[in-house]
């Protein structure tokens, strides 16, 4: 049985995309269980009552990501 969670957005950071049902991928920085807040990516039905699976980054791992994509000459 899953166990119950918390999570409160502390940060809206942006809207990826979005669905013909008008569920949105978004990246938003996320404090699961009265944690320090992460950065979390993950698709959210329209009222937010449901959301997908998604992915949480440490600020570590995000920083990381992000001289990544800098180095990519094919992003603009």
């Amino acid at each position: 049985m899953a166990s119950e969670f918390t999570y409160e957005i502390v940060e809206e950071i942006a809207t990826l995309s979005q669905s013909s049902k008008g569920w949105t991928k978004e990246l938003n920085l996320i404090s699961w269980n009265e944690r320090e807040p992460k950065y979390d990516i993950r698709e959210w039905s329209p009222d937010r009552t449901k959301m997908g699976k998604g992915v949480t980054l440490s600020n570590e791992e995000v920083s990381i990501l992000k001289k990544a994509l800098d180095s990519r000459e094919d992003i603009e």
